[in-house]
């Protein structure tokens, strides 16, 4: 199926796999990929390294806002597809551990946060023909998308994706912790003052709790096809 040029906006809950999606999309249909949720977990990675996140998870708002344009963030293009990094350092681990899965929220509900993150993804979005998921891209950055997916899936099968992404990376996760931290996150993203989680009206809801990824595609390529007209 050929695309026109246009952007895909992917929203929803943690671990409902948005960014194993998105990728998915994007090498199907030839897109440029945007992780979002990567550019707050930098953000979040800059304030630990940088203590402006105190152990009790109190976040110093007034040094962050004082030294969050010294926050290098970029996404490099390499063979395995885009990497973001800090400065010239590849983060892509760093920005994974449950460490920094513990303060993104938090950091990702600050305002100037938010406008931070979404210069960049605007300046990224200009050329169209991408894929972008996080929690707001379409309703506050991309509220104009062609193409608006909302992800959802069962809390239980979310937490387990989550495990098993963790162990698999070596570390050693307590299920119980993990699904607090779920439902955490789901809290703290609905409810933020600016650009909470919520569903855009003209998105489309995709509950994959029982889809595989394939699956997942030819839903999608059913939608275009609904929404834009285009017959093959």
């Amino acid at each position: 199926m050929i695309v026109p040029d246009i952007i895909i906006a992917i929203d929803g809950y943690s671990s409902t796999g948005k960014s194993s999606f998105a990728k998915l999309v994007a090498t199907a249909f030839s897109f440029l990929y945007l992780d979002s949720g990567a550019l707050y977990r930098a953000v979040t990675l800059f304030a630990l390294r940088n203590h402006f996140i105190a152990e009790d998870g109190t976040i110093d708002t007034k040094l962050l806002k004082e030294h969050l344009n010294e926050a290098a963030i970029s996404f490099k293009s390499t063979p395995s597809g885009n990497r973001t990094c800090l400065g010239e350092e590849c983060i892509e681990q760093e920005i994974r551990t449950l460490e920094v899965s513990r303060h993104v929220s938090p950091i990702a509900a600050l305002p100037m946060v938010r406008n931070f993150v979404d210069e960049k993804l605007r300046e990224f979005g200009k050329a169209k023909r991408i894929v972008m998921d996080g929690r707001d891209i379409g309703t506050t950055v991309f509220p104009n998308a062609e193409i608006k997916i909302f992800m959802t899936a069962d809390t239980q099968i979310r937490a387990q994706r989550r495990f098993d992404e963790l162990k698999q990376k070596g570390e050693n996760p307590v299920f119980e912790d993990v699904i607090k931290n779920l439902l955490e996150r789901d809290y703290i993203d609905s409810n933020r003052e600016t650009s909470p989680l919520v569903q855009a009206q003209d998105a489309f809801v995709l509950d994959n709790s029982h889809l595989n990824m394939n699956e997942e595609l030819a839903w999608l390529q059913g939608v275009i096809q609904g929404k834009l007209g285009i017959k093959e």
